[in-house]
This record gives structure tokens, C-alpha cells and sequence, in this order.
């Protein structure tokens, strides 16, 4: 079993996994139960909203900067250009249990001058469709060592985050030749992922 972190909270990740190299980070989120009207409605329940949210991966210099499109890692560029990260695909709906979203991350081949990788999540056209994180319910973050498929570490974002649209979940950074994990949750009511990245340039 992982360990449970906090907000704000730090892990040694190669510390406390010797021989720690490829890693798989899961995001996973569910819409909130919307309360239907009516008889049909009070019978059978309420509908979730489909609400497309979206992971992706900043991947920063020792600056703490954002070097250009090809250090992003989203729906649309599923791989880095080093090969390091690579994103499984788009889940379009966040319907299901379990990971929505995965990213595999190769600690070995992360370039020398790729300092830290910020893991975000962003609900896709959501100023159209008028929809917010305070829609959304039960969202995770949580590693995997992929060499023995076992947990390492779960992030679980407790805090109400309504109005918000844009979220900073985690960081996983180079520290002393050692790769460490934070666990960030920070939102904010950025529109998109170019709007996000801002903060990086």
C-alpha cells in the first residue's frame, strides 16, 4: 500500500524505491451526481455531467521555465520529443472507476536539463460549457512503480475548488541527484492549457 500524502506534502521518491525508473502516474476524477427534475428524475436518480477533463505534463528547465510546446506533454502531443513521457490518451467523459488519464514516466531518459515535470488537469472548453472543478468529485493523482506494479504514493484532492478551472496537481523535480514528489493542489480560473503554461515563460 502507498503512502497517502497531503497537500503540500513531500516523498523521496528514488530514496524510497531503490532502482526506481519507470513509473506510471494515474489521474482520476468523477463528475458530480446532478439532481434531475420531476417524476422520471426523483424515480431513477440523477445524470452526470459530461465534463472532459484533461491531464498534461509541463516539462521545466532548471529555471523553472517552460521552453516551448515541445516540453508539453497533452491530447495533443502524447510523447515528449526525449521519449521520457508519454501520455495513454484522452478520456473524453471521466465515466468509470479507476485511472482516467495515465502518463508513463521514464526517470532515465528525462534529459539532463529537464529539471521538473508539473502535472496538471484542465476541464477542455470550459468558459462554453460553464463548467468548473466544483463539478467534479473524488480527484486523484497517484504513482506506480511499473517494475513491480505496486503503489507508491496517492494524492487525493479533498478541497472544494468550485469557479475554478485550471489545477495544478503535483510536481516531481530533481533534488541532489534524487527525484522527489510534491503534492501541489493548487487551482486557479486559468481558461485553458496555453493559459497554464503562462505561468512557466
Amino acid at each position: 500500500m502507498g503512502i497517502n500524502l497531503t497537500k503540500g506534502q513531500r516523498v523521496n521518491l528514488t530514496k524510497d524505491n531503490p532502482g526506481l525508473k519507470k513509473t506510471m502516474v494515474g489521474l482520476g476524477w468523477d463528475p458530480v451526481q446532478q439532481a434531475s427534475k420531476g417524476l422520471i428524475g426523483g424515480l431513477f436518480g440523477g445524470k452526470q455531467a459530461q465534463i472532459d477533463c484533461d491531464a498534461s505534463v509541463f516539462m521545466l528547465d532548471e529555471n523553472n521555465k517552460l521552453r516551448g510546446k515541445n516540453d508539453m506533454v497533452y491530447f495533443g502531443n502524447l510523447k515528449s520529443k526525449c521519449g521520457s513521457v508519454q501520455h495513454m490518451g484522452d478520456n473524453l467523459t471521466g465515466d468509470g472507476d479507476g485511472d482516467d488519464e495515465q502518463i508513463m514516466v521514464d526517470l532515465h531518459k528525462i534529459p539532463q536539463d529537464i529539471a521538473k515535470l508539473v502535472f496538471v488537469v484542465n476541464i477542455y472548453a470550459a468558459i462554453e460549457r460553464k463548467q468548473h472543478f466544483g463539478m467534479i468529485q473524488n480527484a486523484f493523482i497517484r504513482l506506480v512503480n511499473i517494475t513491480d506494479n505496486k503503489e507508491m504514493l496517492r494524492f487525493n484532492l479533498t478541497e472544494g475548488y468550485s469557479g475554478k478551472t485550471g489545477l495544478f496537481v503535483a510536481e516531481i523535480y530533481r533534488n541532489n541527484g534524487e527525484w522527489k514528489f510534491t503534492a501541489v493542489g493548487e487551482a486557479d480560473a486559468s481558461s485553458g492549457l496555453g493559459q497554464m503554461a503562462k505561468r512557466y515563460q
